[in-house]
């Protein structure tokens, strides 16, 4: 899947995956994670989510890569915020506070662009990458975190032979040809997700299940 894709995405506003509050599977669930106030949270592929502001009320410093530069416009814009330019990783970044969000191809970035991360929030990261391109993806989130980080990661399951993604059905089997051999996989909670996503019901999909799973760091 192309750069043009995405944002021609945002170009022509098709953003059916922004959501304009924070995921209730993020609120319920990343309590469970355990992790300390402070310590910095990464979130790959964070469009303008709601999620980012709601994670660092919570104390941590959160830093975000996104490739439009549309929406990160739209993040700081829509919420009357003047962020300060600066630069990582030779990408544009802008930060308000200890929120930094940087414009930019994901697998770009070192782990030195990120500064001290203890946990990891992927919503619409890994199911928007192409089955191809996931194993890459995986591997390269590894390289850029601590080996302790955990991750809290949510999916979307459904018949891939009734729609083509994005995004992309990511069972459990997939979720553990990934990351099993660096992280323990728990399913923290598991809903039926298909009335709440009418574009994709409209797309030809009959189920729908939406997962919070904790990957935790053997």
């Amino acid at each position: 899947m192309q750069t043009e894709f995405w944002l021609e995405k945002w170009e022509k506003g098709e953003t059916g995956f922004h959501i304009e509050v924070a995921h209730p599977l993020l609120e319920r669930n990343w309590p469970r994670l355990g992790l300390a106030p402070d310590g910095g949270v990464f979130v790959p592929l964070c469009g303008k989510s709601h999620d980012l502001i709601h994670i660092n009320r919570l104390g941590h410093p959160v830093t975000g890569i996104e490739l439009s530069p549309l929406a990160i416009e739209q993040f700081f814009t829509e919420r009357h915020l003047t962020p300060v330019a600066t630069e990582v990783g030779g990408m544009p970044a802008f930060s308000v506070e200890s929120l930094c969000l940087i414009v930019g191809d994901f697998f770009r970035l070192k782990p030195e662009d990120l500064g001290s991360i203890v946990a990891v929030y992927d919503r619409a990261s890994l199911i928007a990458m192409p089955p191809a391109m996931q194993a890459d993806y995986a591997r390269q989130l590894q390289n850029l975190i601590p080996k302790e980080a955990p991750i809290l990661l949510i999916t979307l399951d459904y018949d891939p032979t009734e729609m083509q993604g994005p995004p992309f059905a990511t069972p459990l089997t997939r979720i553990q040809e990934l990351y099993a051999d660096r992280y323990d996989i728990r399913l923290l909670e598991e809903l039926d997700a298909l009335n709440d996503n009418p574009a994709l019901r409209n797309r030809g999909l009959t189920w729908l299940k939406e997962a919070a799973w904790h990957l935790s760091p053997r």
